[in-house]
């Protein structure tokens, strides 16, 4: 509908049936608006040409998801809870033509108690969308709407901003006694063999519950059963276990346990039952070889091993994340694995990722890197510092922790992308990252510390005196926490040069980019793939950063052979990037990890620092990387 125009259905002086200028359509949810108008050929195919422009209208309509809540739901006894895990990004819930709750910001869940609105019978329930902002770049300082960044265009995806309903949606009915959320993370001893699982949870019971937490193996088999102390909130440690250590991947095996909270009344009946599947394994943090004074440890050690961390940054699978299915994630992580990938990081221009995800890091041994959705903006990159801005991003991460630190593969927190101001300590500009100094950094730390409080955090990535490593100033102690470069100007020799006198200390962002696979260009250009220059509308769409036509030409290339360019381009890619890995890795211990920007495309790029496309199919880099990291 045009904006506010469904508040005329609920006017009671006209007395008319208001007709949204879009009809309805079938909608799946979770779902994003975009996808369920493409669905019917309203929206066209935006991965196409240029079409994204055509899409943008959407963003400036209010969307109403509608559904009729049958009698068989509404007349139960007991509290009515509509719980929402994932809303993008603002609105209403409208029950029956009267609004009943209200919406704001994409990273946290929403819980909203239908039980007073409710009419005997069938209820017809609405969820209403509402403005988007209109941009959400340039100053980092100045963003305080807490909704992803990536989705207003960056050098690998073309704007396109998600509304709608991105992750669970449940109907639950409370009739009494109930979980209403627990968290926990666990410990493991390596000397010993044992693991200790620590809980919080709140809860509403009776002075007669009875509150049970069980562990259990793969075969059912009940390793640790205890009951709890009763009350409405509870923090407990169970004492130490016999366990089997879970591994990151190629040092062993991904053992996981269920730990199952129950609430069971006098008789033993149960009541409600909750369950996380949970790993126990022991990391710690180790300085590099040579490390200057006052450097932070960046040797990963995962249960006595210590660990080269080699990956890949992690983006979402599509632009509107709201459509991402199980099998996309299956797909793209199997690509990583099989890459030999054991680390990524999850960057910060986005969200959380679904559950889904970590619990298949957990079985596939990658461990991830995640960030708080905080990102550097070019002109500014300095987070905000108003208390406002400050209590609203703590709300976030720690619902981001409460949320997902049950999961083994979950290896550090971070609060963000590329936060940075000059290196003479001014807020603006580029060069130094972030510390705990600011304040909203400092929140971060400390809700970590109080919540998750065996776990890393990190104040930003690139973290450290410098946020690039400039080869005139190796040897200085200046470079730790590094991003870049992505790009190089000059012969491979030099590249070569510049990674082996590297004295980094992490690599945690570095790339170089490549043209998607040939088939691609011609399924999503159409007739605008080629000549592959910046005059071209299509490549300079999305691509403007990354493309190396003149390179191309400058070495004699041919200018209508578009699979010599994408052969030229992708072993270029392959080479430098593999050349660059190699060298990395052969400095470790004196360098801890090397982790690629990017890993996959979430949208069909002509061309972009990716190694996998984006329907999950390796580049040449790619494989490349597989070489030298499956034989090492």
């Amino acid at each position: 509908m045009y904006p506010e125009a469904w508040r005329l259905e609920m006017s009671m002086e006209l007395g008319l049936t208001i007709r949204a200028d879009v009809p309805a359509v079938p909608a799946k949810v979770p779902g994003s608006v975009q996808a369920a108008l493409r669905d019917v050929g309203i929206l066209p195919d935006w991965r196409i040409g240029l079409n994204t422009r055509k899409c943008e209208w959407a963003e400036h309509r209010h969307w109403i998801y509608e559904t009729v809540l049958p009698s068989e739901w509404c007349d139960k006894p007991g509290r009515k809870i509509l719980r929402a895990d994932g809303l993008d990004y603002q609105g209403h819930i409208i029950l029956q033509g009267k609004i009943v709750g209200d919406f704001k910001g994409s990273f946290v869940p929403h819980r909203f108690d239908l039980t007073g609105a409710l009419q005997p019978g069938n209820n017809k329930l609405q969820i209403v969308f509402t403005d988007v902002p209109q941009f959400l770049g340039g100053f980092t300082s100045k963003i305080t709407t807490w909704k992803e960044r990536f989705n207003y265009g960056w050098d690998w995806t073309p704007r396109l901003v998600q509304i709608g309903i991105w992750d669970t949606l449940l109907f639950d009915v409370d009739e009494g006694d109930k979980i209403e959320d627990w968290s926990a993370y666990t410990t493991y001893d390596l000397e010993s063999g044992t693991g200790q699982v620590h809980l919080r949870t709140t809860l509403r019971q009776h002075a007669t519950t009875k509150v049970e937490l069980a562990l259990t193996n793969d075969r059912k088999e009940v390793i640790h059963r205890q009951e709890l102390a009763a009350g409405t909130t509870i923090e407990s440690s169970t004492p130490p276990v016999p366990l089997s250590a879970w591994n990151v991947r190629g040092q062993g095996d991904q053992t996981l346990y269920s730990l199952t909270l129950r609430l069971l009344d006098a008789s033993g009946q149960m009541l409600d039952e909750q369950t996380k599947r949970v790993g126990f394994r022991q990391i710690t943090w180790k300085q590099c070889e040579g490390a200057p004074a006052g450097a932070e440890p960046w040797i990963c050690c995962v249960n006595g091993n210590d660990t080269f961390l080699r990956g890949f940054n992690w983006v979402p699978l599509l632009p509107n994340f709201a459509d991402t299915t199980e099998e996309q994630y299956r797909a793209m992580l199997a690509a990583y694995h099989d890459i030999g990938t054991n680390v990524l990081r999850v960057w910060g221009g986005a969200v959380l990722e679904k559950e889904f995800f970590y619990n298949l890091c957990d079985e596939l041994g990658i461990l991830i890197w995640q960030e708080f959705p905080l990102c550097s903006s070019g002109f500014d990159n300095w987070p905000p510092e108003e208390p406002e801005a400050i209590g609203g991003m703590d709300e976030i991460v720690r619902s981001y922790i409460t949320r997902r630190q049950h999961h083994a593969s979950l290896l550090l927190w971070c609060g963000g992308n590329e936060l940075q101001g000059s290196l003479d300590g001014g807020k603006t500009g580029a060069g130094k990252p972030v510390d705990v100094s600011h304040p909203m950094i400092a929140a971060m730390a400390q809700a970590v510390s109080e919540i998750d409080p065996t776990r890393r955090f990190l104040p930003t990535s690139a973290s450290g005196p410098r946020f690039l490593a400039d080869e005139k100033d190796f040897g200085k102690g200046l470079h730790h926490d590094v991003h870049g470069p992505w790009n190089h100007s000059g012969d491979l020799e030099s590249w070569k040069r510049y990674w082996d006198n590297d004295d980094s200390l992490f690599r945690s962002e570095t790339g170089m980019p490549s043209a998607s696979p040939a088939d691609l260009l011609t399924e999503f250009g159409q007739s605008q793939a080629m000549p592959a220059s910046a005059e071209n509308l299509w490549w300079n769409h999305v691509s403007s950063c990354w493309i190396q036509w003149e390179e191309y030409l400058a070495q004699g290339g041919s200018t209508t052979s578009m699979d010599e360019f994408v052969q030229w381009s992708q072993q270029r890619q392959a080479t430098f990037l593999a050349a660059a890995a190699e060298a990395t890795q052969r400095r470790f211990p004196r360098v801890g990890g090397f982790i690629g920007w990017m890993g996959h495309d979430c949208f069909p790029c002509p061309t972009n620092t990716s190694v996998i496309d984006c329907k999950a199919r390796p580049k040449p880099a790619a494989l490349a990387l597989r070489k030298l990291w499956r034989e090492t």
